[in-house]
């Protein structure tokens, strides 16, 4: 029971990590478009903010070494 936990938990932190990576890939090409510069601002806040979710997510993906 424990262990499918863990699989579940596992599956996902890895779900979450690609969604936040997709996002951020997807920010990152809009800023190649030219949209002005307000765009240009809100896209860099976003993939500054996807940055993050994407380091967190891959933490959170991280076997940790606790016992069950």
């Amino acid at each position: 029971m424990m262990v499918e936990l863990v699989v579940l938990e596992m599956a996902a932190a890895r779900q979450h990590a690609k969604r936040a990576d997709q996002s951020l890939k997807q920010a990152t090409a809009m800023l190649d478009d030219n949209h002005g510069i307000a765009v240009s601002i809100a896209l860099c806040c976003r993939i500054r903010n996807g940055q993050a979710r994407a380091k967190a997510a891959t933490a959170e993906d991280r076997p940790t070494n606790q016992r069950y």
